[in-house]
């Protein structure tokens, strides 16, 4: 008989493997690159201006790579202006990762790096209880709403924090997403940890026009490669499907039933399209600005 499922995010060393497989078999940094290389210079085209320093918030940084991306158009934007880059992000080792990014980096002199190990409801926490409501003209939560318990009350803080001109940027599955159908069809037979919410932009935006912030959505096209799910025996595939599911040790530990469904499932045109012998998962990508 199989052990009963795990959450995935409690053995944090599988996790962060299995987010690596998914990153080298999906296109979401490059998804992610092109949107900043085309649409965030327009984006952030104000938010600099007449001011001495510009003040970046990343809430959720993970090691650095995107945010130092974001930090390379702002700078191309306005340069030589000071900038102040605080980054909030609970993991000891994405901290140190970033760091070490940060260490190699050249081109960053004029930027001021801080870190705080902490989530966005503790960071939140903090400021309130001190009164230390610094505003920020650029704040970037990236693929990390389905980590936060209350998701309203972080949005409406979050968007208190803008200056003038300022914008946010949240990255999120887009409600179009093969995720989006998964989780509907198959989250109650998953199992749930208090860490993870299945959210997608369709229930952020409608977070917000109850709250009456106002936004833009663009959504963009990105895949992620599953054939090696369906080979028996393959390592690759294995940990494809543990991220898909959210839980560790998938093909050994669900239920045979379930198991068989969610296989058969993700071949179906509503999941994944088939090209040139591939299964390509939907893993579209909404990217909603939020104005100040």
């Amino acid at each position: 008989m199989a052990s009963p499922m795990r959450s995935l995010v409690s053995d944090y060393s599988r996790y962060v493997e299995s987010f690596r497989r998914f990153l080298n078999n999906s296109t979401e940094h490059q998804c992610m690159q092109e949107f900043l290389d085309n649409k965030l210079p327009g984006i952030i085209a104000r938010i600099g201006d007449k001011k001495s320093e510009i003040k970046i918030l990343s809430i959720g940084g993970g090691a650095g790579e995107i945010d130092l991306h974001i930090l390379s158009k702002v700078q191309a934007q306005y340069p030589g202006v000071p900038i102040k880059n605080e980054v909030v992000e609970p993991n000891a080792e994405q901290i140190a990762k970033y760091k070490e990014v940060v260490a190699k980096s050249s081109n960053l002199e004029n930027i001021k790096f801080a870190w705080h190990k902490e989530t966005a409801s503790e960071y939140k926490n903090r400021i309130m209880e001190k009164k230390e409501l610094h505003k920020w003209d650029f704040i970037h939560m990236i693929q990390m709403l389905y980590y936060v318990k209350d998701i309203p009350a972080t949005l409406k803080f979050f968007h208190s924090l803008l200056a003038t001109n300022a914008k946010i940027l949240i990255i999120v599955v887009s409600g179009t997403s093969g995720w989006d159908k998964l989780w509907k069809k198959y989250g109650s037979r998953l199992p749930r940890d208090d860490l993870c919410q299945y959210i997608t932009a369709t229930d952020l935006t409608q977070m917000m026009d109850n709250l009456g912030i106002k936004y833009e959505c663009h959504d963009l096209p990105s895949t992620m490669d599953i054939s090696d799910c369906f080979i028996d025996g393959n390592e690759n595939g294995a940990l494809l499907l543990d991220f898909l599911t959210e839980t560790c040790n998938f093909n050994t530990t669900a239920p045979p039933d379930l198991k068989a469904e969610i296989m058969k499932a993700l071949q179906e045109p509503e999941f994944s399209v088939k090209k040139d012998g591939k299964v390509l998962f939907n893993n579209n990508l909404s990217f909603i600005v939020v104005e100040a």
